[in-house]
């Protein structure tokens, strides 16, 4: 079974939301399987920006970071279909363009879970469902992935 990465989990991996934040997400982040990850490419670019001004990293230390989580886990490109699929899914569910390219990319690396603490708890699209790996009570898929029993 294959899960992509919201940018906020980048974020929070980053230290974004402070070092409690941070030790959560990259235990979370640890704990996935390699393989089954997959980054949305809108999200290294959504990093870059709020690890500038947000955070206010330097671009050299942002574009350093993004590189890193290129090299740890598998891309899903941000192709033309992807883009109407999602300009179809901002129209029809109300979700901002940029979230919806996150969602329309994830579906077109067939990921069964987008993990997000942004987008709507349980929302499911084209097979993808959307889950907050931060709740108290977690996703069955994402337990099973996880404790590593998931089926493809």
């Amino acid at each position: 079974m294959r899960v992509a990465l919201d940018t906020n989990i980048l974020a929070y991996a980053e230290g974004v939301n402070g070092e409690d934040m941070k030790q959560t997400a990259l235990e979370l982040v640890e704990k996935l399987p390699e393989s089954a990850v997959l980054l949305p490419v809108q999200t290294l670019g959504e990093l870059f920006n709020l690890l500038v001004r947000k955070a206010g990293r330097a671009p050299a230390k942002a574009r350093k970071a993004i590189l890193s989580w290129r090299d740890a886990f598998s891309l899903i490109e941000t192709s033309a279909e992807v883009m109407l699929a999602a300009a179809d899914l901002a129209t029809d569910h109300q979700l901002s363009i940029w979230d919806a390219v996150i969602l329309s990319a994830t579906a077109e690396g067939g990921c069964r879970l987008l993990l997000s603490e942004d987008l709507q708890e349980g929302f499911t699209w084209k097979g993808v469902t959307v889950t907050n790996p931060f709740a108290p009570k977690k996703h069955e898929l994402l337990t099973a992935l996880v404790a590593g029993t998931a089926q493809s």
